[in-house]
């Protein structure tokens, strides 16, 4: 199965979960597929008081730099540790 593939089966399996992931977890899984999807992240930082909006917005320039099929990599590895799955979908 291709990188596509497994990202595109990885995102259908997040949403399937028995139980909701940690906000950690949530907040790497946000901003690695904002990565994989959109690139480096742009526009400004949201406002202090739009607490997860920021939150997310700073796990994802976090990630400034980082190529598309690593994001996907890293997003695959985080769904599969949350499914429990240890290979590929």
């Amino acid at each position: 199965m291709s990188i596509n593939e497994q990202f595109a089966a990885a995102q259908i399996a997040v949403k399937n979960l028995s139980e909701k992931p940690g906000n950690l977890d949530l907040l790497a899984l946000y901003a690695n597929f904002k990565q994989a999807t959109d690139g480096d992240a742009d526009g400004n930082r949201p406002n202090m008081t739009d607490f997860i909006a920021r939150a997310k917005y700073d796990a994802w320039a976090a990630l400034a730099g980082t190529a598309p099929e690593v994001a996907q990599e890293k997003y695959i590895e985080l769904v599969n540790r949350l499914t429990g799955q240890d290979s590929e979908f």
